[in-house]
């Protein structure tokens, strides 16, 4: 029987995700879940599960504003703000990255395809201490 994906419950899990949680991740992906961000191309559960593990391993915080939700039977998309506060980004204060994602949902109303689309650069390249400043500096110069 196919289950109704639930944006809402999604939404609400992810919020809650940290170092502690991802091995529950077999409640919202599937096990062949296929997970793209600018940053990495992940498929399988298990290899997500160790991406997360790794990604929240520094995290002092990290939550999210959702805004927008449009979803079509097994096709959602939500825009968000994400606020991170990791040691090594912006010497450990807070970071805030717009962006959106797009699921595909499985019959059994888990997640099977995952892609987020945000600024990499505004998320990690512009805090880090001495390649920031350098494209900080090439962005003024290229608005010019």
């Amino acid at each position: 029987m196919r289950q109704a994906p639930d944006l809402e419950a999604f939404c609400a899990f992810f919020n809650k995700l940290d170092k502690t949680c991802t091995k529950k991740l077999y409640e919202v992906y599937t096990d062949d879940v296929d997970f793209i961000d600018p940053l990495h191309h992940i498929r399988g559960r298990e290899a997500l599960e160790a991406y997360f593990d790794t990604l929240y391993d520094n995290v002092t915080s990290c939550h999210f504003t959702f805004h927008e939700t449009l979803q079509r039977h097994d096709t959602a998309f939500v825009t968000w703000t994400m606020h991170l506060v990791h040691p090594r980004l912006d010497g450990g204060r807070g970071v805030e990255v717009e962006g959106c994602s797009h699921l595909r949902f499985a019959d059994d109303g888990r997640v099977a395809r995952h892609r987020d689309y945000f600024d990499a650069g505004a998320l990690l390249y512009e805090r880090l201490p001495l390649l920031g400043g350098a494209i900080r500096l090439v962005k003024r110069q290229l608005a010019r």
